[in-house]
C-alpha cells in the first residue's frame, strides 16, 4: 500500500508566495510521476502541474510561470512553489503519485488527503 500525504496549504494574501509538499511512502518499487490538481468549490479537480521520474514538467497555462514542481526522488517527495499567488488560485490542492508497488509494468494512482490553499485578496 502506498500513502500521499500532503503539507503547507495556509492562507495567505494576494502577491504572497506558499510551498506545499508531498510524500509518498509505503511499498514503492518505483514512481512514474508526480503531480499536483487542485479543486476549487463548485468545480472540477483540474492538474496544476505534474513532474515524470525523468524530470519533465507540465503546468496548467493558469500557472505557468508562478508555480514551479519539483521533485527529491531519494525521498518520493514533491514540491510545489507557488508565487504571485491570485484569488483564484484558492483551492484545495491534491497530490497524485503514479506508483509501481513492485517490479510490474502496471502503476497506479494515489491520492492524498487534499490540503487547503486561501488566497485573500
Amino acid at each position: 500500500q502506498v500513502e500521499v500525504v500532503e503539507s503547507g496549504g495556509d492562507l495567505v494574501q494576494a502577491g504572497g508566495s506558499l510551498r506545499l509538499s508531498c510524500a509518498a511512502s509505503g511499498t514503492i518499487f518505483s514512481i512514474d510521476s508526480m503531480g499536483w490538481y487542485r479543486q476549487a468549490p463548485g468545480k472540477q479537480r483540474e492538474l496544476v502541474a505534474s513532474i515524470i521520474s525523468g524530470g519533465i514538467t507540465n503546468y496548467a497555462d493558469s500557472v505557468r510561470g508562478r508555480f514551479i514542481i519539483s521533485r527529491d526522488n531519494a525521498k518520493n517527495t514533491v514540491y510545489l512553489e507557488m508565487n504571485s499567488l491570485k484569488p483564484e488560485d484558492t483551492a484545495v490542492y491534491y497530490c497524485n503519485c503514479n506508483a509501481r508497488p513492485n517490479p510490474d509494468p502496471k502503476a497506479f494512482s494515489y491520492w492524498g488527503q487534499g490540503t487547503q490553499v486561501t488566497v485573500s485578496s
